[in-house]
């Protein structure tokens, strides 16, 4: 079961601090409004990812037995996770730009986090498939997967609205981008997970 705490705490971080429309707009929000505005912002994930994770959780559920589709599902995850891995580990700042700032609404930031194709890849290549996986194994995988995904996602968020309001040269400087190279690294090796988990699906 801890791998999927594991799972959930270092891909819900990655996505936490990843430069993205939805972080973009907590940092312009905060900068422009106050730390209760960028907080606002960073927990439409929470309002926004219910129906895109039911959804592609219960077809590959309907796929579950299907080795050959599910290996295939699990090469795309590698894929998406190493592309996820070479943004991060290049990204060298966030931009605070306050002329691209969006206007003060939790509608907003509920609009451009479900416009976003991110969740969309994420879910259907890597989440669904770990909770699939997880829940074959432990049914208490998955909850603890998501739990922990989305304590880190949204708490990462607010911490970086917070960083802002004190420290807002932070994310534009060395420190950020060690931590961003650190998670790219990370995110490279659990796509190797899943490469291993799709070849062996493809060859059972």
């Amino acid at each position: 079961m801890g791998e999927y705490i594991l799972y959930g705490l270092v891909l819900g971080f990655s996505a936490g601090i990843s430069p993205g429309p939805l972080l973009a707009l907590v940092v312009s929000q905060t900068l422009r409004h106050n730390f209760i505005e960028g907080v606002k912002i960073a927990v439409a994930p929470l309002l926004t990812d219910v129906p895109i994770v039911l959804l592609s959780t219960f077809l590959l559920m309907s796929l579950a037995k299907t080795n050959t589709i599910l290996g295939i599902i699990s090469l795309a995850g590698c894929i998406f996770l190493c592309w996820l891995a070479w943004e991060t580990a290049t990204q060298s700042k966030v931009q605070m730009n306050l002329n691209k700032a969006e206007p003060r609404s939790y509608l907003r930031g509920i609009v451009t986090n479900f416009l976003s194709p991110h969740p969309y890849l994420f879910w259907i290549s890597v989440g669904s498939p770990l909770i699939v996986k997880g829940y074959q194994e432990n049914p208490l995988n998955p909850a603890l997967f998501l739990v922990s995904f989305y304590l880190l996602i949204v708490g990462s968020k607010i911490g970086v609205a917070y960083i802002i309001t004190r420290y807002r040269h932070f994310l534009e400087g060395k420190a950020y981008q060690v931590i961003m190279k650190i998670l790219g690294l990370i995110l490279f090796l659990f796509a190797l997970v899943f490469f291993k988990d799709g070849i062996q699906l493809l060859n059972s």
